[in-house]
């Protein structure tokens, strides 16, 4: 067996920990976009994402993930409670590192996943109902599919699908979740009706640089490892966020007459997500292409919930869910075996085929993801209802649910 090396070891918890802090950066980027009255609200769907998932991944979700396989569908309870986990390598996943650093870096993943969605019923879900959900989504859509993505013996493994870090299993599932929740909650009074202008792009902006640089863990870390395919997710990253970020910016200067901070911000977010399937798998050029394409594409599918009616209140479908699906369809046509031998060429390198196995894996992930969001956030809807009361929504989430308020100004005083 292959001996712990301190420097995989070393760099992998850095990782870890640089994913760690994406979450409370996606709160600070979610928060600054709601109303001032639900910032809070806003900024808990994510951090309390750390408790619940923690916790749950620890006792039973990442054996579910990545356990001995069943089926090809999930994995076996023999690292329940993390039974069997200790300073020995998991060697059929990261012979080099600890097993230890292995469960907690893929716990990141599992944390950051569900909050996601929350980005799409923002500003109007009971937070009890918020709790459950994201709960059992993470063991019931989380770790399957991270199993039949990455799991050995997975069948989306098996079937040649490529997914460096996380196109299919983190941001095509939530994309996926985040469009079923949206359509069941509704839509936020007066939706369409009245401006819901961001409360603070200042906010927003800090999340998007705690995303960006806590990002270079999510892909790069990915690896699994520190060596020349680290550097490689590592470079693709940044100039995937790079160039989508500059095609938004564009995009949004040719068609509205004026670049904002808010589109540079999210086109910079799009191009993480759209590089996070081919980090380890393309070249700088490709990346850099890949972040044109989301940029450009995601810029304009965000304007899709307006045409089509649906209220997803902080873009998470034309993000993630669109960014996504581009990024793994686009690792079809431009992945290499010269970069990365684990990998497969793609169309560009004569493999026509690696692209329908691509499409297989996102359709697969798409459909498996909504309907058990349906059923499970329906479920919920039915018992203890998911959606807040008009006077509550209308007071706002910070005071309804969680008794606070976010910006206390001096005339306000003696008011609450």
């Amino acid at each position: 067996m292959q001996a712990i090396n301190s420097g995989d070891t070393a760099f992998i918890l850095i990782s870890a920990a640089l994913v760690m802090f994406m979450t409370p950066g996606l709160a600070l980027f979610y928060g600054g976009m709601v109303r001032g009255k639900n910032v809070l609200s806003t900024l808990m769907h994510s951090f309390i994402a750390l408790g619940v998932i923690s916790i749950l991944w620890v006792l039973i979700g990442f054996t579910l993930a990545f356990g001995p396989d069943k089926w090809g569908l999930i994995g076996g309870l023999n690292f329940i409670g993390l039974n069997g986990i200790g300073a020995l390598p998991l060697k059929e996943y990261a012979p080099t590192i600890p097993a230890l650093a292995f469960v907690i870096y893929q716990g990141m993943f599992a944390v950051i996943t569900p909050a996601l969605i929350s980005g799409a019923f923002a500003e109007r879900i009971k937070f009890k109902a918020y709790i459950i959900f994201i709960a059992l989504w993470a063991l019931l859509v989380y770790s399957p599919i991270a199993h039949w993505v990455w799991g050995v013996g997975g069948w989306i493994r098996e079937l040649g699908a490529l997914d460096f870090a996380g196109g299919t299993v983190v941001h095509i599932s939530s994309g996926a979740a985040a469009l079923v929740t949206a359509m069941i909650i509704g839509k936020r009074k007066g939706f369409l009706k009245q401006s819901f202008h961001p409360h603070n792009i200042t906010m927003t902006l800090i999340g998007t640089a705690i995303l960006w640089f806590g990002w270079f863990g999510f892909n790069a870390g990915s690896a699994l490892a520190s060596g020349s395919l680290t550097a490689l997710a590592f470079v693709n990253t940044h100039l995937g966020a790079a160039a989508a970020s500059l095609a938004w910016t564009f995009a949004e200067w040719l068609k509205d007459s004026k670049p904002t901070i808010l589109g540079a911000a999210s086109g910079a977010v799009a191009g993480l997500v759209g590089a996070t399937p081919a980090a380890g798998f393309v070249s700088p050029l490709s990346a850099i292409a890949i972040g044109l394409l989301t940029g450009t594409v995601c810029y304009f599918a965000v304007s899709l919930k307006f045409k089509l009616g649906y209220d997803d209140s902080l873009d998470v479908v034309g993000v993630h869910f669109v960014g996504g699906t581009l990024g793994a369809l686009a690792t079809g046509v431009l992945a290499s075996k010269l970069l990365n031998p684990a990998g497969a060429d793609g169309l560009l390198y004569g493999n026509a085929a690696l692209i329908g196995t691509q499409a297989i894996a996102v359709i697969a992930s798409i459909a498996y993801s909504a309907i058990v969001t349906f059923i499970i956030f329906k479920l919920l809807d039915v018992t203890i209802g998911v959606r807040v009361d008009e006077q509550s929504e209308h007071a706002g989430l910070d005071l309804s649910e969680h008794g606070e308020v976010g910006f206390f100004f001096d005339e306000q005083e003696g008011q609450l």
